[in-house]
């Protein structure tokens, strides 16, 4: 008896095992059914937690947190950058999708039995997808936010009266390329979406070439100095280039036709260049010596001697010839320098055919200052880069070295007046001066060089006639203010 009762308690203790188990298991399986229609509570979409919600409420979610504003500070302003202003779009059906397969990416039972013994599923984390236009943000970036808070750099300005300038003020600018790289990281991340704009320094730079020509006149205007001022100026890295013919606040024409000038010894340029080119580029001691006698010491004799070793008899109308060849039609020499020496040929060009203006120059020898100013831009070309005219028009005859020899003989002209006055002590000008004295009376100044500097390399050629007389002392003066006025402006102190 006590063998069955012992047996029926067995039994119904089984019986309600297995019920309990069965009840246990029913509501398990329940609660992970409601658990598998939401995505689990470890998932994230584009970093946004949708743990427990739903696909059309994770969806939600998503579009609330990425389409608040990026809060963009550049200096003092607080601008707030709307995503869709930029086309900024999010992919929520492919993120959802992706969420989907993963939420669902296991069989029924085997998430179920993972789901018993609590193991940990695969990574519930989604990436964002998103996209935006690079060329909207930028040109937001330009439109509304440089163009409204950046601040220009203001030019440099010309002191009147003076050959000087105030230095300029810097601006600062958006750096839109490091706003760009900000933007695309701070648009894509659901918690930092605030961003500091940097901006970039931004040189005041110097004034217009044309404010330049205007205070050159201004210099002359108030020099006193009633003749001609013939001006020509080529910025060397640039190639702008000021040029014009001024006297008494009245402008002449050089277009097309420059001026004829008395060359006097500026005349001496085109012979070096002719004597480099007869001797393919290189001298001899004898010919060293006559070269820096020529050009150091402005010395005729010396000039006389190197022509005749072109030609004993053509001398200077080989020099003619070569200018001739490199297009430079108004430059001439009509005739050795010595006393008595005759014309050997008359020389009519463009320049000297002008009816409207006659500054009376010498038929033995002319240039214009544009004539020469081109001469002087062949050389540097030559000797900085081995190129240019003179290498083009005479190949083999005149090389980088030959030229670069010819800019040391220049600056080996040591007057101390005129353009060099103007330049700070140091700075390298290779330049030839000249004048022409009648009977103790001066009526043609010139100076012609290339000045080398910090702020940039140019040519400037001045010629100066007067139809009485030049006052040494009042024009002078007069050059070296214009030479300063030009170092001045590409050498402007920054602030």
């Amino acid at each position: 008896m006590r063998i069955r009762s012992s047996s029926f308690i067995l039994r119904w203790g089984s019986l309600l095992f297995v019920l309990l188990a069965a009840v246990v298991l029913v509501y398990q399986l329940v609660q992970y059914s409601l658990q598998r229609a939401n995505y689990p509570l470890d998932m994230t979409i584009g970093g946004v937690a949708v743990g427990g919600l739903d696909p059309q409420s994770a969806a939600q979610r998503l579009l609330e947190v990425y389409s608040t504003p990026v809060e963009l500070h550049y200096g003092d302003a607080i601008i707030q950058l709307d995503p869709g202003l930029i086309g900024f779009e999010l992919n929520v059906d492919s993120m959802v999708a992706a969420a989907d397969i993963q939420r669902t990416g296991a069989s029924f039972w085997g998430g179920f039995w993972n789901y018993l013994w609590n193991r940990p599923s695969a990574s519930n984390a989604i990436p964002l997808v998103s996209s935006y236009s690079e060329e909207r943000l930028r040109a937001y970036l330009q439109g509304e936010i440089a163009s409204r808070y950046d601040q220009p750099p203001t030019p440099a300005q010309p002191i009147p009266g003076t050959a000087d300038f105030t230095p300029g003020t810097p601006g600062q600018t958006l750096d839109i390329d490091r706003a760009v790289a900000l933007i695309d990281t701070a648009i894509q991340s659901h918690t930092d979406r605030v961003i500091i704009l940097t901006s970039q320094r931004t040189e005041a730079g110097r004034p217009s070439i044309l404010t330049l020509e205007i205070l050159l006149k201004q210099l002359i205007d108030l020099s006193g100095f009633e003749g001609l001022v013939d001006l020509y100026f080529l910025d060397l890295q640039t190639a702008e280039q000021i040029h014009f013919a001024y006297t008494a606040g009245e402008d002449y024409s050089i277009t097309p036709t420059d001026i004829a000038f008395t060359a006097s010894s500026t005349i001496k340029i085109p012979i070096m260049v002719s004597v480099y080119r007869h001797f393919n580029g290189t001298l001899d001691t004898d010919t060293a010596t006559l070269m820096q006698n020529m050009i150091a010491r402005s010395n005729n004799d010396s000039s006389d001697a190197l022509m005749m070793l072109l030609d004993e008899v053509r001398g200077p109308l080989v020099v003619s010839e070569t200018m001739q060849e490199l297009g430079l039609e108004n430059t001439f020499l009509a005739g050795y320098f010595y006393p008595g020496a005759g014309i050997l040929k008359f020389y009519n060009t463009p320049a000297n055919e002008r009816f409207d203006i006659n500054t009376n120059p010498d038929t033995y020898s002319q240039t214009t200052p544009s004539d020469m100013g081109m001469i002087l831009q062949d050389i540097y070309l030559c000797a900085q880069t081995g190129g240019g005219a003179l290498v083009a028009a005479f190949p083999g005859q005149i090389t980088q070295k030959s030229c670069q020899e010819m800019i040391q003989y220049l600056q080996e002209d040591k007057l101390g007046a005129l353009i060099q006055a103007g330049v700070p002590e140091g700075t390298v000008v290779a330049h030839k001066h000249g004048w022409v004295t009648d009977g103790g009376v001066m009526n043609h100044v010139s100076d012609a060089g290339i000045i080398f500097t910090p702020g940039g390399n140019y040519v400037l050629t001045i010629y100066t006639y007067h139809p009485a007389q030049v006052i040494w002392d009042e024009v002078s003066p007069l050059y070296a203010d214009l030479s300063r006025a030009i170092y001045n402006y590409f050498n402007i102190p920054s602030q």
